[in-house]
């Protein structure tokens, strides 16, 4: 949904030609301004020029933010590097690294034509129709993690070795830097997960936040033509990917803001089951999902989850939220916590 940009995220837009001009050829100017509603991290907006011609401006939020939180700047790289890989990512534009140009760093990529479901049961479908898109789903993943990171000239855009360690470090960190409440299962979780960390198996390109809202299929049918929201991403563990977009089968079905599908009739919805999900990516990537393992990877996700979580509703509370709606994340991130520790004390 676009809207007038957000009064904490406004900016001149007159401020941008320079920056653009050099960059993108066919610009012409005036350019209108409107902001993507929705997203909790960086702000998002579709310029549009006098021309018809749409971009994507993605910045980093005004005011304080946490440590190492925010990363455009390794977005646009790990986009544009992805270019040509088989992966469908926009065509990047230019980065902006300079705070006095409208405030925060900032990117500029092609604006990219399609749609983007949120509704993990796809009501707007016909029943018949919502397979493929889920589906669709673990084969952008599986060519994701198919990619030759060393190739793509990303050898130094993550530290492979002990992710999951150093995510669950970086995640604690951040979750108690965020003003939680103390105790609950968050804190049991912090306990449990060092203590039950599995092999690593062979490192990929991770995205970080691959789930359905982050993904652009065509208007007219479950192609993939975008994968969207890379700021988490690095050289990382591949079960982890693929436990989070797994975790809503794990949520309940009446949260607020997002949904799961816990406890849903899957088959009379028209849509395939954690197990045919999993067996999808698996054969399209040739990559086993160690049964052993997997009750810790969807513990650890809705961990990271519920840090996230807390994280959106601390900015609320700050006045820098990037959606009105930032503050309902504090239920969110509790039921997270208690889901992943369900899942955790199995």
């Amino acid at each position: 949904m676009l809207i007038d940009p957000l009064p904490q995220h406004r900016f001149a837009v007159e401020r941008l030609y320079p920056v653009l001009r050099p960059a993108i050829g066919e610009l012409q100017p005036p350019v209108q301004l409107q902001q993507f509603q929705g997203g909790q991290s960086n702000p998002t907006f579709r310029l549009e020029d006098s021309a018809g011609h749409r971009y994507v401006l993605r910045k980093k939020p005004p005011g304080a933010i946490l440590p190492s939180a925010h990363a455009v700047e390794r977005e646009y790289r790990v986009m544009k590097a992805l270019a040509g890989h088989g992966v469908p990512v926009p065509r990047m534009r230019v980065l902006c690294e300079d705070s006095t140009i409208i405030g925060t760093p900032f990117y500029v990529m092609d604006f990219v034509e399609g749609v983007v479901l949120t509704d993990l049961r796809l009501g707007s479908l016909p029943r018949d129709a919502r397979a493929p898109y889920y589906f669709a789903m673990a084969d952008g993943l599986a060519a994701l993690h198919a990619v030759d990171w060393r190739a793509a000239g990303l050898t130094d855009f993550g530290r492979p070795k002990a992710y999951v360690a150093r995510q669950i470090g970086r995640w604690t960190k951040q979750y108690l830097a965020s003003g939680p409440e103390p105790g609950g299962a968050m804190e049991k979780l912090i306990e449990w997960l060092p203590a039950h960390l599995p092999p690593e198996p062979e490192p990929v390109i991770a995205h970080g936040d691959y789930r359905l809202g982050n993904l652009m299929f065509a208007s007219d049918g479950p192609a993939l033509r975008a994968i969207l929201d890379w700021e988490l991403a690095t050289i990382g563990d591949p079960l982890a990917d693929l436990a989070y977009l797994c975790s809503f089968y794990h949520l309940p079905q009446d949260g607020d803001p997002f949904r799961g599908l816990a406890g849903a009739d899957l088959a009379a919805l028209g849509l395939p089951d954690e197990a045919a999900l999993l067996d999808r990516y698996q054969t399209q990537n040739r990559r086993a999902v160690p049964p052993e393992s997997w009750r810790f990877y969807l513990a650890f996700s809705l961990f990271r989850s519920a840090a996230i979580g807390q994280g959106v509703y601390d900015r609320s509370r700050r006045g820098n939220a990037a959606d009105a709606r930032a503050h309902l994340y504090r239920e969110m991130a509790i039921t997270c916590a208690r889901t992943g520790w369900a899942i955790a004390a199995g």
